[in-house]
């Protein structure tokens, strides 16, 4: 029995994304600069908001939660393949695998939530001004908030314990440089067409039912832009939301490839490269979006280097 079940809790082993050539070496210096990006900018619009009473509205809510499920997403997988690389070594333990799972499928869960309700916010915004603060004030902002984290936890967490539990054969080898639920459940011995069925419904809720509501709520703010009179204002509009677009597009797109296709037509190299991209690329082009086409954010970093010079200047000991 105790050997039986130091072979179940056994580590695994991370192929990774890169080997020892200088290509390589290039590549992976590329993939911690693109990290490190992430890391600032997300921070950086983390801090922005809490900092700054006026961006203290429920749209910057939600804006500060994707960013710190972007910063944690980043942080749940970069940081291991990088040490892994720079050491030598591919191991992760069974915990630790387990964590990396459950953490990466809660925030990827979160995120496909935020995004739907972030567009119901523009939506009540854009459609209904005169009604925003009743539709969207800070309770309805924090709750909306609490539902993404929570109920992705919760989705995340029975998947976790589920596929943990299956029995693994062969080397343990996972041929990504993360426990990506794709790479881990095509070492489980066994039958588990029932389950991956229940995998599938569970990505169509949390993929193709987001996409079908973010689309909904953009076709109403589309027939109310169309109908503005201000051109200051149609510009203001479709600024806001093209960049929520841009977002969503990126996302869904990458996980779509990722989760939804059939398992005979998954390659390793194809499963890595979704990933990169979601778990990177979309990370570190979020907080560039979101920050470089919006007004408020760009003015409330003025504000607060403002306020900081000022500080600085009183400080000084002048004669």
């Amino acid at each position: 029995m105790w050997q039986r079940n130091q072979t179940f809790l056994a580590d695994f082993i991370l192929e990774g994304l890169f080997d020892d050539s200088l290509i390589h070496l290039f590549l992976f210096s590329l993939t911690i600069l693109v990290f490190l990006i992430a890391v600032s900018g997300n921070t950086l619009t983390i801090l922005l908001i809490c900092a700054d009473a006026q961006l203290h509205t429920p749209m910057y809510f939600l804006l500060s939660q994707l960013s710190l499920m972007d910063l944690m997403h980043v942080s749940t997988t970069i940081p291991k393949m990088a040490t892994n690389y720079l050491s030598g070594k591919k191991t992760i333990s069974f915990v630790g695998c387990a964590t990396q799972h459950f953490l990466y499928l809660s925030l990827g869960g979160g995120e496909c939530l935020l995004l739907v309700l972030m567009s119901y916010d523009r939506y009540v915004a854009i459609c209904h001004p005169l009604r925003y603060t009743i539709l969207m004030n800070r309770k309805v902002g924090l709750m909306m908030a609490v539902m993404s984290w929570l109920g992705a936890s919760i989705n995340s967490l029975i998947h976790t314990v589920i596929l943990m539990h299956f029995p693994f054969c062969g080397s343990r080898k996972i041929h990504h440089f993360y426990c990506e639920f794709p790479a881990v459940v095509k070492l489980v011995c066994g039958d588990i067409t029932v389950y991956e069925t229940i995998v599938y419904i569970s990505s169509v809720i949390l993929l193709l039912l987001p996409i079908f509501l973010v689309s909904t709520s953009y076709a109403f703010i589309l027939h109310s832009v169309i109908r503005m009179h201000s051109a200051g204002s149609k510009r203001n509009a479709f600024a806001t939301c093209s960049s929520h677009l841009i977002v969503v597009s990126f996302w869904f797109g990458a996980c779509i490839f990722s989760y939804m296709r059939p398992r005979s037509q998954r390659t390793p190299l194809q499963d890595k490269v979704g990933s990169v991209f979601y778990s990177i690329i979309t990370p570190t082009l979020n907080p560039l979006i979101y920050t470089l086409r919006n007004k408020d954010i760009a003015k409330a970093l003025r504000r607060v280097l403002g306020r900081d010079i000022l500080t600085q200047r009183q400080q000084l000991p002048f004669p």
